[in-house]
């Protein structure tokens, strides 16, 4: 069998991840080459002209009312039975390298849509061109691969390969792409202006006039894939914000209809094992670390950032006393998704100034690292200049995180939804247990009381409460049943989560 995935990211190519979909198409490819597949990736390029790499061809496609011409490059790097492609355009490479951009206000996802529009609608040519080898399963991931299904099973040209099959990878429901059908340069009918559609399947549920990317994808594929059992059952279910529950995000009378015709299929994400080898695992390496990320940060302004300077102040003074209670860690992108109950008003401040109060009854200090939301980084900065014990490292750098697996006592990770989550698989990995919200793939990995602590709660404010009980509640037990907690790290340290389970999983249950 060959698959062909397509994607907007792919972490087997520098600076190509911004999220867990870049870990599943760097490491699921392989795992089914193990399985005797054949697999083919392709994303945009942003900028790897410096790679090795050789020409296999070129499509001219028509978007937007003119004809493009883009090239396909496939890159040496290719191996194990896994051909690295990318798609090169001046629109893909032309903001300095990034994946995503952000819009102005009123335009959201309009950057972005044309430019993965562009790339899809290339990817379908060069398949119709042989350029790239035909699959047997075309594999999509998330909405900026959604046009592919569309013109696939839409537009005449390419009706020699409608009987392609397709499954389609929903990695987060919350981001859907979303783009008027007509009247702006962004828009489904700007870029093919001749294309024929049906407008229901297409169309927003809450925004008749508008192209929804996601739900024409799950309309149209063969299959559909949920990252996590638990989560596939959510997305079955109207979200309910104020209940703190997210679910179909509006898309789950979709979702239901797929499910009933045996279309859709929850199977968990993986872990690469065994995780990688650091030189020297102490606090002090974590905190030299983590200060050369902040002088590189403070490089990139001639002004001084105030996060920066708190927390650079903060690590002096972390590194100068004597430690010895638990160290609590969190490691993620700043959204609402992952930090929505952290910064919900609890007593005289937020949840997050009451967690650091808790761990200040132990002598414990909390580390964040992450960025994002301007205002979520707002917030972490302004809790970390009231409470002593809190360092926030606002940014990602790579071995700081891994430090922080490794060194840290209990990992935090209180997401209000979770498609699968990878964060916890790491921290579990190193053999740190976790305190999760138990929802989605949280709940598919994390054993409560066995392999670490979980909490729910039928409202924001009840999650709230939960979390902060819960997390005094894991603390006192560490002080208070040493061996009660070193059996929790162990099963915490062996549990596997691994991607050739994932591969059978795709075999048995997402391919046919």
């Amino acid at each position: 069998m060959h698959v062909l995935m397509v994607a907007a990211e792919n972490d087997a190519l520098p600076n190509a991840k911004v999220g867990g979909v870049a870990d599943v198409v760097r490491d699921c490819p392989k795992a089914l080459v193990e399985k005797g597949l054949s697999v083919d990736v392709v994303i945009p390029d942003y900028g790897f002209s410096h790679l090795e790499r050789h020409h296999i061809g070129e499509v001219h496609v028509p978007f937007a009312g003119q004809m493009q011409k883009l090239d396909v490059w496939k890159l040496a790097k290719s191996e194990k039975g896994v051909t690295q492609l990318v798609i090169s355009h001046w629109e893909f490479s032309r903001h300095n390298g990034a994946v995503y951009c952000n819009d102005e206000p009123g335009r959201p996802f309009a950057t972005d849509a044309s430019k993965f529009a562009l790339f899809n609608a290339a990817v379908c040519e060069a398949l119709l061109q042989g350029i790239i080898r035909t699959p047997d399963v075309v594999h999509l991931h998330d909405w900026h691969s959604a046009c592919v299904a569309l013109l696939l099973k839409t537009d005449s040209r390419y009706r020699k390969l409608a009987h392609l099959f397709l499954a389609y990878t929903v990695h987060n429901l919350a981001l859907q792409g979303i783009r008027p059908f007509k009247g702006d340069s962004s828009s489904l009918e700007a870029w093919f202006p001749g294309l024929g559609y049906n407008g229901e399947k297409l169309c927003d549920p809450r925004y008749f006039d508008c192209f929804n990317p996601m739900r024409t994808a799950i309309n149209l594929v063969d299959k559909v894939h949920l990252v996590s059992p638990t989560y596939c059952q959510e997305v079955l279910r109207p979200s309910d914000a104020e209940k703190g529950f997210f679910g179909g995000e509006g898309l789950e009378a979709d979702l239901q209809a797929a499910y009933e015709q045996g279309r859709v299929v929850g199977i968990l994400n993986g872990c690469e094992y065994p995780g990688m080898k650091l030189d020297d695992i102490s606090l002090a390496s974590l905190y030299q670390h983590a200060e050369n990320a902040l002088f590189q940060w403070m490089a990139k302004s001639p002004v001084l950032d105030s996060s920066y300077y708190i927390a650079h102040q903060r690590l002096l003074k972390f590194k100068t006393q004597p430690f010895s209670g638990p160290l609590v860690t969190s490691v993620g992108r700043l959204t609402d998704q992952k930090a929505l109950l952290l910064r919900q008003p609890y007593d005289k401040g937020l949840v997050l100034d009451e967690l650091c109060q808790r761990l200040k009854q132990h002598n414990g200090y909390m580390i964040i690292l992450g960025s994002g939301d301007a205002e979520l980084e707002q917030i972490m900065t302004s809790v970390m200049a009231r409470q002593e014990n809190l360092l926030f490292l606002k940014g990602y750098a790579h071995f700081v995180g891994e430090y922080m697996y490794h060194l840290g006592d209990l990992f935090l990770m209180p997401s209000s939804f979770e498609p699968c989550g990878i964060s916890q698989m790491l921290a579990m990995r190193a053999g740190q247990p976790c305190l999760v919200h138990s929802v989605g793939g949280l709940r598919d990995t994390v054993d409560h009381l066995v392999s670490g602590f979980s909490f729910q709660g039928e409202s924001l404010a009840a999650q709230s409460y939960e979390l902060v009980t819960s997390f005094s509640d894991a603390l006192e037990l560490k002080k208070s049943q040493p061996d009660k907690w070193c059996s929790i790290c162990e099963q915490a340290k062996n549990a596997r989560f691994t991607w050739q389970s994932v591969a059978e999983g795709y075999l048995s249950g997402l391919y046919q």
